[in-house]
């Protein structure tokens, strides 16, 4: 994940910014998690972390939004 959501790659939100986290997280955790596990060009499905769980996925978009609040 944060090969790109540290520096803003691709335009992924970067990590801490409460105004480019803030439209993902008014969709709600479910959609967030289900657009990381199927991957949403140019995001690979699971950010390309093919062995990751669900479990795991939410536990990093959770983590992001933490961070951005």
């Amino acid at each position: 994940c944060f090969a790109c959501h540290a520096t803003g790659v691709a335009n992924a939100p970067k990590f801490g910014d409460k105004a480019a986290w803030e439209p993902y997280i008014k969709t709600g955790m479910d959609a967030m998690v289900k657009v990381a596990m199927q991957g949403k060009p140019p995001m690979p499905p699971k950010g390309g972390a093919a062995n990751a769980s669900e479990e795991d996925i939410r536990a990093a978009v959770q983590y992001m939004v933490d961070h951005a609040k």
